[in-house]
């Protein structure tokens, strides 16, 4: 789906300008990046720049690079063992000049003794010791802690997990101060397929600050989403913009209408596919902003068989 292969380009980009607080570790696969069956590597080209994604065999992202011009760029590195991230790196290049004082590194080891613990360690390239997380499970996997210290002090996220009348919460507590709750549910109408609810609400120094509301298909397939923002004076969220996905036989996302209280805007995807019969598109075009995403795609060589 676009909008969510747009939210990891997003993501990876973000891995070089801040270390992002309170959220679980993410490995991205050739899924994320709406690309399938055998992806070696894919080159795509934006109006800001391009990205480069390599993948192992098993469809892992290892590298992302993301080009603002000849000179500048960025990358990281992601290293696994049997399927779990053990390191990623993030490089910085400025005129061509590798810099360490905006490089880093994660480290990442997995504790199973008891419930599961991952920690993870982040060095700048100039060896000098920025944070470590530790990420706690309880029995049935669920995350229930992250403490996260470096030079300030400690903080921690407590996660607490709610069932109720069909409905599952999840509440992050950082020092006992809400930041985030995602509730989700199922809505069963009449005479339509079932639809999986998922409501985000969003705090600011632990007052409410905005929400959104998804409206995604069982097979995850995002409907709707609704915007709220919260009203002060009123003390209440006030919706504001509510976007809809159509899609096409394929899954692939063809039009998006968002709705306001002053405007509507539709925008059309048109796609162009590789001639390998893959499955992967090559061209997008969004209409009637007139913009287009190029991807260059290579693929892994089938494996032969040994012949006994």
């Amino acid at each position: 789906m676009i909008q969510k292969y747009t939210q990891v380009l997003l993501v990876v980009f973000l891995a070089f300008v801040s270390v992002l607080q309170g959220q679980e570790i993410q490995t991205f696969t050739l899924a994320d990046f709406d690309l399938r069956n055998g992806v070696k590597s894919c080159l795509v080209s934006t109006d800001y720049g391009k990205e480069e994604y390599d993948f192992n065999k098993k469809g892992f992202l290892t590298k992302s690079v993301t080009r603002y011009n000849e000179a500048d760029y960025d990358i990281v590195f992601y290293k696994y063992r049997n399927g779990e991230l053990l390191e990623k790196r993030s490089e910085s290049y400025r005129n061509n000049t590798f810099d360490p004082s905006t490089s880093i590194a994660h480290f990442y080891q997995v504790d199973t003794t008891e419930n599961l613990k991952i920690q993870e360690r982040i060095f700048s390239y100039d060896k000098e010791f920025l944070d470590e997380y530790v990420f706690e499970y309880d029995e049935s996997g669920d995350l229930r802690t992250i403490r996260r210290t470096n030079n300030d002090g400690t903080d921690i996220t407590e996660v607490e997990h709610k069932k109720y009348k069909g409905e599952y919460t999840v509440t992050y507590m950082l020092n006992g101060v809400p930041l985030k709750s995602i509730r989700t549910s199922t809505l069963k109408p009449k005479n339509r397929p079932a639809q999986k609810i998922v409501l985000t609400k969003e705090f600011l120094n632990g007052q409410e600050n905005d929400a959104f509301e998804e409206v995604f298909s069982m097979d995850g397939r995002l409907i709707a989403q609704q915007e709220f923002e919260y009203n002060s004076a009123e003390e209440k969220f006030k919706p504001t913009v509510r976007t809809s996905y159509e899609y096409d036989e394929k899954g692939m996302l063809i039009s998006e209408t968002s709705k306001s209280d002053n405007s509507i805007r539709k925008r059309e995807y048109l796609y162009q596919y590789d001639k390998k019969e893959k499955g992967n598109w090559i061209k997008q075009i969004v209409t009637p902003d007139n913009t287009y995403t190029t991807r260059k795609i290579t693929y892994y060589e089938p494996e032969s068989k040994n012949e006994e």
